[in-house]
């Protein structure tokens, strides 16, 4: 018989999505290199006779293990490398103004801000700025052996160490993560047109984006290095390309209410397993005649990815990049420039670090806290820009640090130190990969042990580590909520429906766009491509503010059905397209003008407002129009704004 919480016993539900584990599969490889690189380090400075060196080369191959996140080679040299430079110069830094009371407090202030501006770039920056912080933060209150070189040159060496054990399988496995990705993405659009009709479909078409998004980063990212076209890279891209039919294709199919028949998803598949092998010979689909215009165009899309697919030397003066072509280097260094130092998101953000930072400095240097150190540290992982909600990490940071905590204090006091410690860095440090996935409480309570017994074989404290860890990190926890969240009245009464607005802005240019005379349908499929993307991030944002108490939570969750409703817009409005390129008769510009202005008019209501409002959904047309679909969808999308 199940039970059932009393009602004033029941989480609330931002709570629960905040302790809900993620489903992720666990990267052996990734666990291998972390126990390696962790241990590796520690066991030879025990060989020397040189622990606390072998300590700080482990404690930098911990935060490259953190930085490698990407699955192209190339980039996960920029996600090690570069965050390892930017982290030398950190320690140098902090170690320069040690025991320098108020100097110490103003320089990490600053570093602080600094590090916070260059984070809010991107995936790679923000890793950097973490690394450059946390680095400072480590030298600023440990005191390092050796000399001033020393602890950058070994820190360093640490991160170069996961590095090489990383690029140990490039030479066998170059461009395969980039080919395995599309051959996802094509397996994606499969089980996509399988289930058409059925109410799995939204569920799919969200991974079917995603996957889409990671595919061209990936793809693009790659193209990033090359000054020519590679031929395999124009192969890659061309394939990526052509499955958009195909996705164009399956909204129709779903709007049918009949699932395809078996073979349609089949042949998805076969092309996908002809991606991940590199396959050039000529391909048997076996698909069934197409009995309406939707099969005509879902027959049409796969045999153009067939001819794709199997092309060994794609044209590469006809290839549409969709997302665009990746600018030069200098460009992008400008445009980086350009976004720290003009940028109001990035002095904003900038801002908020600096000051928790500059609070938790002056409270250890006014109090006194053993190892103070710790508070600055917590700070720094809280605020992360790109690990979502400040309120969400402050609590998951303190509940995974109590967790670490319990794990360390067996750790300390049952393994004597020494070589002992060295498997039990290996089994910790596989940890760190294989929980990370999980969810930001998991990653913390798996880097917790392993950094706090590094610290005790720099400073040999033994549990005595513990209670104050626990202490230093409820008070760098209350820090980041106070000062980098209630404070700031964007985090509690975000307007979480500007994003939305513009979204929904972008939906009513599209609809334009799709029907437009004299497009090039390369923009057609970028406009598309684009907005689909826009939405995705658009749904984590929503996501993110589920995680949050009351208001911020309650509204997004209020929301949340107004962003799906848009995103059955543009899956209407494809649907339509795909229609009228297979011999349906066009809406008239009286039609598509007024669809557009009421998505514009729905747009500014929800610029203007912070709640749900009341609006018109007077949408009329001919019932036999292409746009009867979008018609209904959009005044349900107004009917969600307007629930009174």
């Amino acid at each position: 018989m199940s039970r059932e919480f009393p009602i004033g016993l029941t989480p609330p539900d931002w709570l629960v999505r905040n302790l809900r584990p993620q489903r992720a599969p666990v990267n052996r490889a990734a666990a291998a290199r972390a126990a390696v690189a962790l241990s590796l380090p520690l066991a030879v400075g025990l060989a020397r006779g040189q622990p606390a060196y072998g300590a700080l080369a482990s404690m930098g191959a911990l935060f490259a293990v953190i930085s490698d996140t990407a699955d192209a080679y190339r980039m996960r040299i920029l996600n090690i490398a570069v965050p390892q430079l930017f982290g030398a110069i950190g320690i140098m830094i902090g170690a320069a103004v040690f025991g320098h009371g108020w100097t110490a407090v103003v320089t990490v202030t600053v570093v602080a801000l600094v590090s916070g501006m260059i984070s809010s770039i991107g995936a790679v920056a923000s890793v950097t700025g973490l690394l450059l912080l946390i680095n400072c933060v480590i030298g600023a209150g440990l005191p390092l052996p050796g000399a001033w070189w020393l602890a950058p040159l070994l820190m360093s060496g640490g991160g170069l160490l996961v590095l090489a054990l990383t690029l140990l399988a490039w030479p066998l496995r170059s461009g395969v993560p980039e080919r395995s990705s599309v051959a996802d993405t094509y397996r994606t659009v499969a089980d996509l047109l399988a289930a058409g009709g059925t109410d799995d479909y939204e569920r799919l078409r969200l991974t079917v984006t995603q996957s889409l998004n990671e595919s061209y980063d990936l793809v693009l990212a790659r193209r990033a290095f090359h000054h020519g076209r590679s031929p395999d890279l124009v192969r890659l891209l061309a394939q990526l390309n052509a499955v958009t039919p195909v996705v164009e294709a399956a909204p129709a199919a779903h709007q049918r209410g009949d699932p395809l028949p078996a073979e349609i998803p089949a042949a998805v598949r076969l092309l996908a397993d002809t991606v991940e092998t590199g396959g050039t010979g000529p391909l048997e689909l076996r698909l069934p005649d197409p009995a309406d215009e939707t099969g005509r165009a879902v027959d049409h899309a796969l045999r153009h990815a067939a001819a794709v697919v199997t092309d060994r030397s794609p044209d590469p003066g006809t290839l549409d990049d969709r997302l665009g072509r990746p600018a030069a280097l200098r460009v992008r260094a400008a445009r980086a420039t350009h976004d720290v130092l003009l940028s109001a998101a990035s002095w904003r953000y900038g801002t908020r670090l600096a000051l928790c930072i500059g609070l938790g400095q002056v409270l250890v240097s006014t109090v006194e806290v053993p190892r103070s150190y710790w508070v600055a540290l917590t700070i720094t992982f809280v605020m992360k820009p790109d690990y979502g909600s400040v309120f969400s990490r402050a609590l998951l940071r303190a509940l995974g640090t109590v967790a670490g905590l319990v794990v360390a204090a067996a750790v300390l006091t049952v393994v004597p130190r020494g070589w002992w410690d060295v498997p039990v860095l290996m089994v910790l440090g596989a940890l760190v990969p294989a929980l990370t996935p999980r969810g930001y409480g998991y990653q913390t309570a798996a880097i917790t042990p392993v950094i706090l017994l590094l610290s005790d074989i720099l400073n040999h404290q033994g549990t005595g580590l513990v209670v104050p860890r626990l202490v230093d990190s409820l008070i760098g926890c209350a820090i980041a909520l106070v000062a980098g969240y209630l404070l700031w009245p964007e985090s509690w009464h975000a307007r979480v429906g500007d994003r939305l607005a513009d979204a929904v802005a972008d939906t009513a240019d599209h609809v334009e766009l799709a029907f437009g005379e004299a497009v090039e349908p390369g923009a057609r499929a970028r406009s598309r491509r684009r907005l689909y993307r826009d939405l995705s991030s658009i749904r984590t944002e929503f996501q993110r503010a589920l995680t949050e108490p009351p208001p911020n939570g309650r509204r997004a969750a209020a929301w949340m059905p107004l962003v799906v409703a848009v995103e059955r817009i543009v899956d209407a409005t494809t649907a339509a397209r795909v229609r009228v390129r297979q011999g349906a008769a066009a809406p008239s510009a009286a039609e598509i003008s007024t669809v557009a202005r009421q998505l514009r008019e729905l747009s500014e209501g929800l610029r203007r407002t912070d709640v749900l409002f009341a609006v018109r959904t007077d949408l009329t047309g001919p019932a036999d129009s292409v746009l009867e679909p979008v018609r209904q969808e959009v005044a349900a999308a107004r009917a969600i704004a307007s629930p009174h």
